[in-house]
């Protein structure tokens, strides 16, 4: 029987599973001599490409391998399909099928068979069912799987409303398959480097072509929360599987439990400050001081950098006081509040360090327990990132969740769109976090308000996902700055991010136009200091000074 259709893999280190997926579709009901394989190795580190030639020379499958770019997964499925739509050209079969699936899927065993099927009775492209592993589901939580059916029946319903005789919503690269004639008329697959069956459904609607989603055409594919993939299901897993076990609330730890759990881990408390004499003296008494008299703090540090009486008052309420610019004066005066808390965890010698705000309007206990639950629970936990309900205050008018402007419109776009594993952060820019000393200090801190940002993405790449949790705190209500300054603050967080990006670094030295003050220039702090684990031995001076 001659070849009618073409099976694409796109495969990045997968010899652990490739295997099974050439297996699957040795077990098609059509004959092997009916089908193709191109396996895209994807700038492969590991035996994925001697594993599936081997086990398609074992089961009768005839295989190319082409070698991918290395950009992801959209370019290696395009060099792959591009490749399948050229071979049923040369064969003369251009309503011949391309049929895409991964290499950690396994179709079912009349998956070419149906999708030939639906191809014959008219259909362009077809999109197939997805079904997860059930050896691999029972290792999530059941919140994970509750948060799917809901998407799921929102997409379905989604899907609908253009289509309804959709059995399904599923339109991804695990199982999609299209004629090489529509597929040379749409031009072809988006070379995107994740997500390029989301970018193709789109180019399939801008060609009015209409994708079919029969419920007989269905592969297994693999639950697992470390893909390949920048995105898709592994990602979409491991955050659904991260909200489920590392999202806290301050209420879970009272001070009895945390005085047991506590042990001998020894607990610094650091505030930095600036202009702060209004509200330092009830961040000391409300906040710190129930969790100091309980002996959960053993180090309280304000790091100064005021003209006003913060420091007096924060004297009086018991703390250490240190002025910012005296601690390691070879790096010069400090230039803000990422250089401040550098400079403080320099001075304190907890295992744990908790950072808090000094301007809170409405201190309470919960802003540090809440912090040091999670951390003297769970000894794999590195870093707990604070959540608050953040009302945005004017006058006498109170606007709930409107309070985290910088947020919304910088930080939690950029990480949806650079590092969407750090996505299901409420609040990625808390001042108010608790992380171990060996973390912290294996970091760079970026001098000003990229700080909250970069610590975070860079104890992701340290440490894993895993390591990382975040707290509910209650509700916070602290100073809030004129847009303008937002401005600012945004423009640093943006620079944190880029230099985080792979294979690019920030041309800007911190310079910021102000068209508002005849186009005045100023200077923004986004430098940073290096790890202070790099300064060691130098560093066990200062910490005794």
């Amino acid at each position: 029987m001659a070849t009618v259709s073409i099976v694409v893999i796109p495969a990045r280190n997968e010899e652990d599973r490739i295997a099974a997926c050439i297996s699957a579709l040795a077990a098609q009901t059509v004959t092997t001599d009916a089908f193709e394989v191109i396996l895209v190795a994807d700038a492969c580190t590991d035996r994925t490409e001697a594993v599936a030639c081997a086990r398609a020379a074992e089961v009768g499958v005839s295989i190319t391998v082409l070698r991918g770019p290395g950009a992801g997964t959209g370019p290696a499925r395009r060099l792959g399909m591009d490749a399948a739509a050229e071979r049923l050209e040369q064969l003369a079969l251009p309503q011949g099928l391309i049929a895409t699936t991964d290499a950690d899927t396994e179709p079912a065993c009349d998956w070419l068979e149906r999708q030939l099927a639906h191809l014959d009775s008219g259909a362009e492209a077809i999109g197939g069912l997805i079904e997860l592993d059930p050896g691999d589901t029972g290792q999530l939580p059941d919140e994970v799987w509750l948060r799917r059916e809901a998407d799921a029946e929102r997409r379905l319903r989604s899907v609908r409303r253009s289509d309804p005789g959709a059995a399904h919503h599923h339109f991804a690269g695990a199982s999609l398959g299209i004629s090489a004639e529509t597929y040379r008329r749409v031009g072809g697959i988006e070379p995107a480097p994740a997500l390029e069956d989301e970018f193709f459904a789109e180019r399939l609607r801008r060609h009015d072509v209409r994708v079919l989603r029969p419920a007989d055409v269905r592969v297994r594919t693999a639950a697992r929360t470390e893909g390949r993939a920048q995105r898709g299901l592994s990602v979409d897993l491991a955050v659904s599987s991260w909200l489920a076990r590392r999202r806290f609330r301050a209420e879970q730890f009272d001070i009895g439990r945390l005085r047991e759990l506590k042990g001998s881990t020894n607990v610094s408390v650091v505030i930095p400050t600036k202009d702060c004499e209004d509200t330092i003296g009830a961040v000391l008494e409300q906040t710190v001081g129930p969790a100091r008299v309980a002996g959960l703090v053993d180090e309280l540090i304000v790091i100064d950098g005021s003209r006003d009486a913060t420091a007096a008052r924060a004297v009086a309420g018991g703390a250490r006081v240190v002025q910012e610019s005296e601690v390691l004066p070879e790096f010069g005066p400090s230039l803000g509040k990422g250089d401040a808390m550098w400079r403080a965890l320099a001075v304190t010698s907890g295992s744990i360090v908790c950072f808090l705000d000094g301007d809170t309007g409405d201190p309470d206990p919960r802003h540090l327990l809440g912090l040091l639950g999670p951390l003297f629970a769970e000894p794999t936990i590195m870093l707990v990132k604070g959540s608050f309900a953040r009302p945005f205050r004017s006058g006498g008018t109170t606007s709930v969740d409107e309070g985290g402007r910088v947020t919304e419109l910088a930080a939690r776009p950029l990480l949806n769109l650079h590092f969407p594993l750090l996505s299901g952060f409420q609040q990625p820019l808390a001042g108010e976090f608790g992380a171990r000393r060996a973390l912290l200090e294996g970091l760079p801190f970026p001098t000003g308000y990229g700080v909250e940002i970069a610590t975070l993405i860079d104890s992701l790449r340290e440490y894993g996902l895993d390591a990382l949790a975040e707290s509910d705190l209650g509700e916070r209500q602290n100073r809030h700055q004129p847009l303008r300054s937002l401005g600012e603050m945004a423009f640093a967080v943006m620079i944190a991010v880029e230099r985080r990006l792979e294979g690019r670094t920030s041309s800007s030295g911190g310079q910021y136009l102000r068209p508002w003050q005849d186009g005045a220039i100023i200077r923004v702090p986004v430098g940073e200091r290096p790890a202070l684990a790099t300064l060691r031995p130098a560093l066990d001076a200062v910490v005794s000074c």
